[in-house]
């Protein structure tokens, strides 16, 4: 059986938790979409296009990794793709606790629809996309905590 699991989140920026999560889905399982939310009620700083190719930068050596960007409920998604995983990445008990709500909704709407949780790796549980701007908002370096190209869009970003 072939397991394709989608991994959504807003991605905003791609962090190296993100990415730590990603690499270690792409040893479980035949194929990871990485699926990149519009989330347009979030007010992302960069477009959802823009969320899309720093993915893609951020992965491109690996093979078994599909970036795609998205709108609409996660469970037609995973049926237009033909996933039948969701992955999602733990930081936090209050993590724990949303995720699980989210599960259980997900479940509702397809029951065939698995959700499986990861915690990230060692020196990445802390970081967020949300810190990371909050960081480099005020002149911090963020440049452990993501991708070189990453540090530079955001700077760039934030810089207009």
């Amino acid at each position: 059986m072939t397991t394709r699991v989608i991994y959504p989140g807003t991605f905003d920026p791609v962090t190296n938790g993100h990415s730590d999560l990603i690499q270690r889905a792409a040893r479980m399982f035949d194929t990871v979409i990485v699926a990149v939310a519009a989330s347009p009620s979030k007010q992302p700083l960069f477009s959802l296009e823009e969320r899309v190719k720093l993915l893609e930068q951020t992965i491109s050596a690996n093979t078994n990794i599909e970036v795609i960007g998205f709108t609409g409920l996660l469970v037609d998604l995973a049926k237009q793709q033909n996933a039948n995983v969701l992955l999602r990445g733990l930081r936090t008990g209050s993590d724990f606790e949303y995720e699980m709500q989210l599960a259980d909704m997900n479940r509702q709407l397809d029951p065939n629809l698995e959700s499986v949780f990861l915690t990230p790796g060692e020196g990445v549980s802390f970081i967020s996309s949300t810190l990371i701007k909050e960081v480099a908002k005020h002149g911090g370096e963020i440049e452990r905590f993501v991708a070189p190209h990453v540090a530079k869009a955001v700077s760039e970003k934030l810089a207009k």
